[in-house]
Formats: structure tokens, sequence, C-alpha cells
């Protein structure tokens, strides 16, 4: 593939800001932070990070099926807790996904994000052909 997909998820925020949910150049897929907000404003799994995370992974393993990857190619994911309370719980499901794929990962906790239910963020890269 040569040149750039724009990737969207319907989200208004995507032209207001200027974003794209994930952008694929080549190979590289670049996905935009993601959390579990929903279309009407409201919060899939309100303060729950183990859910948040399975919700995001979801729409994200979806984002990478439309670039043409799959979560085998992701080389790093970035993950943004407004609580280091829910590190061992985060850390457990996204070991579920993650265990035999061992991508680069940076984990920091933050001081909030867009609404007060959401406590997980997470952004990741995959390299198209990089699965082992």
């Amino acid at each position: 593939m040569s040149g750039r997909m724009l990737i969207s998820s319907g989200s208004p925020y995507e032209s207001k800001v200027g974003y794209s949910r994930a952008v694929r150049v080549g190979n590289w897929v670049l996905i935009s932070r993601t959390t579990s907000l929903l279309p009407d404003g409201s919060v899939h799994g309100p303060g729950d990070a183990r859910e948040q995370v399975r919700e995001i992974l979801r729409r994200l393993t979806g984002v990478l099926e439309q670039a043409g990857a799959s979560l085998a190619e992701v080389v790093r994911y970035r993950v943004f807790l407004t609580s280091l309370m829910a590190v061992e719980e985060v850390g457990e499901e996204l070991g579920k996904v993650f265990g035999e794929i061992r991508p680069a990962n940076t984990l920091v906790q933050i001081a909030g994000l867009v609404h007060p239910a959401l406590v997980v963020e997470i952004e990741m890269d995959a390299l198209i052909g990089s699965a082992a």
C-alpha cells in the first residue's frame, strides 16, 4: 500500500479537533489514544478499569482490522491510567492479549481524562508483517 489511509471511528471529535482514530502509512498503523467513551457521551464500564480495558482492546482490534493489521503485529502500546491502583487488573487484561506478542509498553499515570468516569486510555502502533 502506498499513500496514507485515514481510519475514522465516527467520533464527532475527529473532525472537530482534526485527527483520525488511526493512520496507516505504508506498513505502519498508528492508532490514537482510545477510551471506552460511547457516542452518546456516556462511558462503557464507568470507573471500572478492567472493563474499560476490555472494551478499548475490542475497539482497537477492530481498528487494526480496518487497517489490514492484527494484534499480533502491535509493536508498541501505551497505557494511560488515572490511578496506579488499577495497575494489577489492567496488567492482567493486557497480559491476556499481549502475553505471547510482547510488544514494547509504556504505562503512565495521568491527572484525568475527558470524562470523570474514564480511568484508562490506550494507544498503539503496529507494523504490518512484523508478527512472529
